[in-house]
């Protein structure tokens, strides 16, 4: 056999070897849960950062490093999502953050096509969240493997046993902790190995900005130091084994059960357990589904999911990046690569791993691994790479919007750069844009699935294009999609108004209300009113 031959076959190997070592996965919850913490705490357990941040920076700790963008430090909040890279015991970990308010859920939705596992953050004083619980429904229906990570256990919150009954009976999804804390939530003494019974201490470090400190101990050790606490953990631990909550790798793989650990990421408590639970137990990439149902081995040619679109991370250069997962195959810098969507070649001359405002070049990638392509102006969210043998991954949906503002330029001679500016936040999904032959380009319609979309919108197109604009606000609150046979009458209609979605050309009809909608189509039965996704499910009336 041939040099030439034996390349792909290396290749293949090479790529299923280095797939077997990665592990991406996304840190999904409510708002103020703690994710970007969490994300900042494992990055410095890995040693990828060597102090951790907190979202309200004080004194000497800094703001987190995922937060680039001068809302999400001012506000306090992640407005957009951030992949990281770690090396950790000779395997790579991919995180990605994701935003936690409602109203930027649809990014998180374009983030959990791109991972193989989530870690679902839970306050110990709330539990589950509605946000929680509309992220956990989108893993269940992408069939996504999902650890339980309780945060916050040294504020004051609930009992242990409750929030696990809170998780089965309220998602369904059987709890199995892996770890048992010693000590009610605001009184966090250290944690309980459930496997070896082993005992780890925990000491704060001043600020929480370093790893916290641990004490090993034997259980000996343990019940003379914890006393009562260790005493109460002990029982509780005896009540989990004789309810079979014990951690079982074929239910966790298959989304019916989670393990699940306790700490609090501010301190650094009980970050390094769930580091090693990550490693141990969280699934390697793994085919991945094309459009047509057929799986495409992690060995196979290149190909790689654009998940995400993001301009103007870098003040100086303000470039386009799309974010791409990759899905099998060896990724190398400067390969020639084929667009899905179009049949044309796409040069991969500038590719980076981005996190935050940092950036480097990264020269190769093997599947399960984060690359931004940098000016990839042809690229959209949900489209397809690909080396070699073609294929063509299932699109990406675009959520229902529900709140929708026309926007406006506020100085008529800077509309180049107020048209150039709706056309990339469109792109990058930001919002959706509609037009109509009605209002006029200068007029767009940006349809938002919540108002904080609307903020981003204001501020980046003030303080990145150049072009301040003003927005006046709809009274619509649904839209449908529709044909063109049906957009004819429905434009008759008072109540409705037909636009054109720019992206993709679809054509939206906007309504007032759910009420006017079922006047409409108990009126009109053969009109063509089709619901949009809305949370990874059909959105219903």
């Amino acid at each position: 056999m041939t040099a030439a031959a034996e390349t792909p076959t290396r290749k293949g190997s090479e790529a299923a070897a280095e797939a077997a070592r990665r592990r991406t996965f996304a840190v999904i919850s409510h708002p103020d849960a703690g994710k970007s913490t969490l994300t900042e705490a494992l990055a410095l357990h890995a040693a990828a950062i060597t102090s951790a941040g907190a979202v309200h920076g004080k004194g000497d700790r800094r703001g987190v490093t995922s937060d680039w963008m001068e809302m999400e430090r001012s506000r306090g909040i992640s407005i957009t999502s951030a992949a990281l890279r770690i090396d950790y015991s000779d395997r790579v970990l991919n995180l990605l953050d994701t935003p936690g308010h409602a109203d930027f859920s649809e990014d998180t939705y374009r983030v959990l096509a791109a991972v193989d596992s989530a870690i679902m953050l839970l306050d110990s004083a709330k539990g589950l969240e509605p946000q929680t619980l509309k992220l956990f429904d989108v893993c269940r229906s992408r069939k996504i493997p999902v650890i339980t990570f309780v945060n916050k256990w040294d504020r004051p919150g609930r009992e242990p046993l409750e929030l696990l009954d809170e998780i089965e009976q309220r998602i369904g999804l059987r709890p199995t902790p892996l770890n048992w804390p010693v000590g009610i939530a605001g009184d966090f003494r250290g944690l309980i190995d459930r496997a070896s019974g082993g005992y780890t201490k925990l000491h704060r470090t001043p600020g929480g900005a370093t790893r916290a400190e641990e004490e090993l101990m034997d259980a000996e050790r343990a019940a003379e130091v914890e006393g009562a606490a260790w005493r109460q953990a002990q029982e509780e631990i005896e009540l989990l084994g004789e309810i079979g909550a014990d951690y079982d790798e074929e239910s966790f793989l298959a989304g019916e059960s989670s393990p699940v650990l306790f700490g609090a990421a501010l301190p650094n408590f009980g970050v390094s357990a769930l580091l090693e639970t990550l490693v141990r137990l969280a699934p390697a990439p793994s085919a991945h589904l094309d459009a047509a149902g057929r799986p495409r081995p992690v060995e196979a040619p290149f190909s790689g999911l654009v998940f995400k679109m993001q301009a103007n991370m870098d003040k100086q250069h303000r470039d386009r990046m799309a974010f791409v997962r990759v899905c099998s195959g060896r990724f190398d810098r400067g390969m020639v690569l084929t667009h899905a969507a179009t049949g044309r070649p796409f040069a991969t001359k500038y590719s980076q791993a981005v996190f935050g405002s940092e950036r480097h070049t990264i020269d190769t990638a093997f599947p399960g691994d984060v690359i931004a392509l940098v000016n990839a102006n042809a690229l959209r969210v949900g489209d397809t790479l690909f080396d070699g043998e073609p294929v063509e991954f299932p699109p990406i949906p675009s959520f229902a919007p529900e709140h929708f503002a026309v926007a406006r330029a506020v100085d008529a001679g800077r509309y180049k750069q107020f048209r150039r500016g709706i056309e990339q936040l469109d792109t990058e999904g930001v919002v959706q844009v509609l037009v109509s032959d009605l209002r006029g380009e200068q007029a767009p319609v940006l349809a938002a699935v919540g108002p904080l979309q609307f903020d981003v919108v204001r501020h980046r197109m003030e303080h990145e294009f150049r072009a301040p604009i003003e927005l006046s606000h709809l009274d619509y609150n649904l839209a449908r999609r529709t044909e063109a046979e049906s957009a004819d009458v429905l434009r008759g209609l008072s109540g409705a108004e037909v636009l054109n979605r720019r992206l993709d050309g679809e054509l939206l009809v906007l309504v007032h209300n759910k009420w006017r909608l079922r006047v409409i189509e108990r009126d009109h039965p053969n009109l063509v009113l089709e619901p949009l996704l809305a949370g990874g499910v059909a959105e219903t009336s």
